[in-house]
């Protein structure tokens, strides 16, 4: 699944509904003779430059038919019900994750179920009045008491959470919640309507946005950056996937609308790990690495998790012959001027689902383990959750801040400081976490730089006294 949060040590059975279905008329002289079926979504690239009036037309001439289309990054969004569709636009150039599914699907003879479950309407009187901030642990960990006399953060900074909707009724949340910055993108394209955007069957959106932003209020929990103000961009489905062109969307509308700050608390990909191969590498990373590339100079900072399958992301471990693709990348996280972020446990341990590298984390922050995990606002209340899901969203919090202490502040000053900042974390001396005498996982580098915790645990920064200096008593 593509959700990066580990309430349970459970399986979890993937499906997928597909819907539609699209006809085609008689061909005309010179153009292909279009088969019907279920329409299936597609991303598909073209050469920068290319014009929208040119990419419809090739998308119409392989029997497809464009979404969207975004030219700053000459990606198309397309629909169709032709199975020969990615063929014609060529394979290194379309790629459909619902295709992928179904055809995994039919292979293990796995019958897609309907999803039924909804999530209640938050009542929020309801909602626990208790102050829980006794029990999170995590943000003592990254030094945010510090800054709980005052306003942590400024109502200009936006954060896009790319998730699965938040709660736009949670106390905690509702003031924070930016609803002109919203969207909904599971098509590829941006949808305002608040149906688009709000969440239907998962927590996991409503949990990562409390971690951010839950309001200094006295009650439930409190955010790393309270005062800042969230952006609910749903981009994950209610099976809990995240398709390509849901997450380019996602990325392309936080430029758009000038968020300063993304979250992305997921894993781009139809598969169940976060290894992708062959030509399906390269147009996933493809359309990804350039919605991440326009974001970040239009002037947003994109934070991605590490996922949770302990992979080894190291570049130089990926192995196999040139070509064959048969090696780990996650994405967003593994994409450059993304901030890629592991998770470590309430030992300060990085945890053992955690997924690391060198040269891919960048920064860790606490995730939780099974029995500690971390608490935060779910639609009618509270309740923890583990994972690097939860990880991601400590180094966004912070960054808010750093962002709202910096009005003028771009992406990569804001990461420097960033990682400057970070609390210098070395490689275990130790990681048997099973106590069978080997080694989980092997950690390269030094101190101030390795595969498990990247430059270190993210800290909160010391609150400015009214000289400008920090206040050594916070």
């Amino acid at each position: 699944m593509s959700l990066l949060a580990r309430p349970l040590r459970a399986a979890v059975c993937t499906v997928l509904v597909l819907s539609g279905c699209v006809t085609a008329g008689p061909a005309a002289a010179g153009e292909p003779a279009c088969a019907h079926g279920r329409a299936l979504r597609y991303v598909v690239t073209f050469d920068r430059g290319t014009t929208e009036a040119a990419a419809r037309a090739e998308i119409g001439g392989a029997c497809g038919a464009t979404t969207v289309y975004y030219p700053q990054i000459a990606v198309a969004v397309a629909t169709s019900g032709d199975p020969g569709f990615g063929a014609r636009i060529g394979l290194d150039r379309a790629f459909s994750a619902q295709a992928e599914r179904l055809a995994a699907q039919r292979a293990t003879e796995v019958k897609p179920q309907p999803t039924r479950a909804t999530l209640p309407a938050t009542d929020r009187a309801k909602v626990p009045a208790a102050d829980l901030s006794a029990r999170q642990w995590d943000m003592r960990m990254i030094n945010a008491s510090r800054s709980r006399r005052g306003s942590d953060g400024r109502r200009d900074v936006v954060v896009g959470v790319l998730d699965s909707g938040i709660d736009p009724d949670h106390p905690d949340l509702s003031d924070a919640l930016d609803r002109a910055d919203s969207a909904g993108c599971l098509t590829g394209a941006p949808d305002r309507s608040p149906a688009a955007w709000a969440p239907t069957t998962s927590v996991h959106g409503t949990h990562v946005a409390g971690i951010i932003a839950a309001a200094a209020d006295g009650r439930g929990v409190t955010g790393v950056a309270p005062g800042v103000r969230v952006a609910s961009v749903k981009v994950i489905d209610d099976r809990g996937y995240a398709d390509p062109e849901a997450a380019v969307c996602g990325l392309m509308w936080a430029a758009s609308r000038h968020l300063r700050l993304t979250n992305s608390s997921f894993f781009v990909n139809p598969w169940t790990l976060s290894c992708i191969r062959g030509n399906d590498r390269g147009v996933v990373h493809e359309v990804l690495a350039r919605a991440v590339e326009h974001s970040t100079s239009a002037g947003t900072l994109n934070v991605a998790a590490a996922t949770n399958e302990a992979v080894d992301l190291t570049p130089s471990a990926r192995s196999g012959s040139a070509g064959a693709g048969s090696g780990c990348e996650a994405l967003p996280a593994g994409l450059r001027d993304v901030v890629a972020v592991s998770a470590v446990g309430a030992d300060r341990m990085k945890a053992g689902y955690s997924s690391y590298g060198l040269g891919v984390i960048d920064i860790t922050a606490p995730g939780g383990e099974t029995g500690e995990c971390v608490l935060s606002t779910v639609p009618g209340g509270y309740a923890p959750l583990c994972g690097t899901s939860m990880a991601a969203p400590h180094v966004t919090g912070v960054l808010a801040l750093l962002a709202s202490a910096a009005p003028d502040a771009r992406p990569r000053q804001l990461r420097r400081t960033l990682e400057a900042q970070a609390t210098a974390m070395p490689c275990p001396a130790d990681y048997d976490l099973t106590g069978d005498g080997l080694q989980d996982a092997y950690c390269a580098g030094y101190e101030g730089y390795n595969g498990f915790y990247g430059h270190g645990m993210v800290t909160v920064p010391p609150v400015a006294a009214p000289g400008g200096r920090p206040d050594p008593a916070r």
